[in-house]
């Protein structure tokens, strides 16, 4: 079906900003909803946003983070500012046929790329 493939984590120090990047191959972007995911070192896989016919964010990250899509190039962007500590951890973008809040909401998953923010 469609393979999702994560890119952009890296290091930063805090009130930085990153742009993480899915690209899906295989299918067209359009034809899912987008979620993004992340997951710190014993903790749960964590909602962050997602994108449908519109994007929805996890408080924690409501108004630093910003999802957009770029259907030309068949990505999907997880836009990262004023980056806390707390922000670390493993980001995941996952595709389904809806959009939800957990992980059993969709079908298809990316590798994952390390986010650390430092402080």
């Amino acid at each position: 079906q469609v393979q999702l493939r994560e890119s952009g984590g890296g290091l930063v120090q805090a009130g930085g900003s990153l742009r993480l990047s899915c690209t899906a191959s295989g299918r067209p972007v359009r034809s899912y909803g987008m979620g993004w995911f992340r997951q710190a070192p014993g903790k749960e896989r964590e909602f962050v946003g997602w994108s449908g016919g519109s994007t929805y964010y996890a408080d924690s990250v409501k108004g630093r983070f910003t999802i957009s899509r770029d259907n030309a190039k068949n990505t999907v962007y997880l836009q990262m500012n004023s980056l806390k500590p707390e922000d670390t951890g493993v980001y995941y973008c996952a595709a389904g046929y809806r959009v939800g809040r957990n992980p059993s909401d969709y079908t298809y998953w990316g590798q994952g790329t390390q986010v650390t923010v430092s402080s």
